[in-house]
């Protein structure tokens, strides 16, 4: 009896496994289809959001699309899964993509994104983070970017900097931000160093300087936290933080604290994604006439790159068939085909800049240099943000080497680091090697689990 019960608990089990979700249906039989809204956007934004779920509920009357107020945070996610509260369609970075595939925590939708006319036209490298390790293709990447040195014109100007003439080495950027700090009572320079910010920072300074943070050989990881390249990145933020004392105040910036630190001009510089403008804007009111974006300094070093990243659309494991269907129109719709379609993406940037959106912010293409050009004319006539003011990035942004994040353990080894880069700028004494050994066995057996 007691086995014919386990067989039976084994069985329903091995059922629910193979089960599918259900499409959930209104009461007029459409499919109903929640999708990522980004949280706090200002009215306008939210105004051209929901402008768009009509265009598309318009074109798919079959569909019924429910925006839902989401920020993403892998620590979160699991739970909302399981209790149904995260939507259909979201967004997540790069970094997770592989993960939440290998956990089958986002749905299979790689026939579907077979089907769409640019499938194969995807750039190939960063078309690899949303796909699984047999190649299908179960996210779709639908932004990308290459680091930059953002700076704030107004206190370049008030410094007596030229900010047509940004940094273009470590060393310029530490003069400035010196400059800066002394002649405008700002910071000159800040830095993320929590919620897993501060490790991607740091690891993007590493790349920059010639360094790596792993070695990938097979299946086998090994960390390269401690190496001469990231103590030379540590002593070049410890100078400026204890020698100049050009950074400010607050050692405990996250995303979204220093994007609005610096709209509100408190930073003169920092290092964030290029494509940073849109959210600096609709989120943190930045002025656009302060706004100023490099090309990320690079030392002089056969190894030196431009950490990238970006951000793929992928779709809840609860979603059903239908919904799946659904989801990759919407994806389609929504974030692809502004940049592959010409009346999609005339209509986005009009949208947009009826509604007073920013149009025209650089990014790197998830697709070919030919179809981002094709788009870049197509809503040539929308674009309202400063252009000149990023020339400095943009002029450069296509021909710096880019460098994919770090793949083992990414965020987890970014904690660990955002410990190191605390104690750095919190303890004038604090031990250069000792950090990076501890940080390096810490990320070693990290990834080793993993």
């Amino acid at each position: 009896m007691k086995s014919h019960r386990l067989t039976l608990i084994a069985l329903a089990l091995t059922l629910a496994a193979c089960s599918t979700a259900d499409d959930e249906l209104n009461a007029d039989g459409k499919v109903v289809l929640t999708v990522a809204m980004d949280a706090g956007l200002e009215a306008k934004a939210i105004e051209a959001f929901n402008a768009r779920v009509a265009q598309f509920e318009q074109a798919n009357p079959d569909v019924d699309v429910k925006p839902q107020e989401y920020t993403w945070t892998a620590a979160t996610f699991t739970a909302q899964l399981a209790g149904g509260t995260a939507p259909d369609v979201l967004t997540v970075p790069f970094t997770d993509g592989r993960g939440l595939i290998e956990r089958r925590q986002i749905a299979d939708i790689s026939t579907q994104v077979s089907t769409l006319p640019y499938a194969k036209a995807l750039n190939p490298t960063v078309a690899k983070a949303g796909q699984s390790s047999d190649g299908k293709q179960w996210a779709v990447p639908i932004a990308a970017y290459g680091q930059a040195l953002h700076y704030n014109r107004t206190l370049f100007t008030q410094a007596g900097l030229d900010p047509d003439k940004p940094p273009t080495t470590w060393a310029e950027v530490r003069t400035a931000a010196k400059q800066i700090a002394e002649r405008t009572g700002q910071a000159g320079y800040a830095q993320m160093t929590q919620g897993n910010t501060g490790g991607w920072i740091l690891t993007t300074l590493d790349y920059a300087f010639g360094g790596r943070t792993e070695k990938i050989s097979g299946d086998q990881a090994e960390s390269t936290v401690d190496t001469p390249e990231m103590a030379e990145v540590l002593k070049s933020l410890r100078a400026m933080r204890w020698d100049d004392n050009s950074m400010g105040a607050n050692f405990l910036y996250d995303w979204a604290g220093i994007n609005q630190d610096f709209a509100a001009g408190r930073i003169g510089m920092y290092v964030s994604g290029g494509g940073n403008y849109g959210n600096l804007v609709t989120q943190n009111g930045l002025k656009p006439a302060d706004y100023g974006v490099a090309a990320l300094p690079l030392a002089d070093k056969p190894d030196a790159g431009v950490l990238g990243g970006g951000t793929l659309a992928v779709v809840s494991s609860n979603a059903g068939e239908k919904a799946k269907d659904a989801a990759v129109k919407w994806i389609d719709f929504y974030y692809m085909g502004k940049l592959t379609n010409q009346d999609a993406a005339t209509a986005d940037a009009k949208t947009l800049a009826d509604t007073k959106q920013p149009v025209g912010v650089p990014a790197l293409p998830v697709v070919d240099r030919a179809t981002y050009d094709k788009q870049q004319e197509w809503v040539k006539q929308y674009v309202n943000v400063p252009l000149q003011q990023m020339k400095p990035y943009t002029d450069a942004m296509f021909g710096q080497p880019l460098v994919t994040e770090p793949t083992r353990s990414t965020q987890e080894v970014y904690k660990i680091l955002d410990t190191t880069v605390q104690k750095l700028l919190t303890e004038r004494d604090a031990d250069i090697a000792a950090l990076l050994k501890t940080a390096d066995a810490d990320a070693q057996a990290t990834i080793g689990r993993g």
